[in-house]
């Protein structure tokens, strides 16, 4: 059975936004650190900081950050990346990441006020 001749597979775009408003307006959280982090840390084919033309991350003012890959990428890579970057720089244990939509994550602070309420009714 021949082969049919075509051209190339059409090419896999992803599209991820990560939105760091709320922390960013309360003064804790920089995206210029965060944005040169990732382009550090995402590996391309097994090699970290070397995105080349298959990954784009962009910063857009002072609230998010758009990654655009070619090439297969996990939203869940972003999370992960995300997550170490906010327990590198102590943060872990006063923001969390939370999938907002299918291509987008917020960070939000944890609600810790509601959490006092609740052991003071006990």
């Amino acid at each position: 059975m021949p082969k049919a001749v075509g051209g190339k597979a059409p090419a896999v775009k992803h599209k991820f936004v990560i939105d760091y408003s709320r922390p960013a307006t309360d003064g804790v959280f920089d995206g210029a650190d965060f944005e040169k982090f990732l382009h550090d840390r995402i590996k391309v084919e097994g090699k970290s900081g070397q995105l080349g033309e298959n990954v784009k991350i962009v910063r857009d003012g002072n609230s998010k950050i758009t990654v655009t890959s070619n090439v297969p990428f996990s939203k869940r890579y972003l999370k992960y990346l995300t997550k170490k970057f906010l327990k590198k720089n102590t943060l872990r244990d006063w923001i969390r990441v939370v999938a907002s939509s299918k291509d987008m994550y917020e960070l939000r602070f944890y609600n810790i006020a509601r959490d006092g309420e609740e052991e003071d009714e006990e």
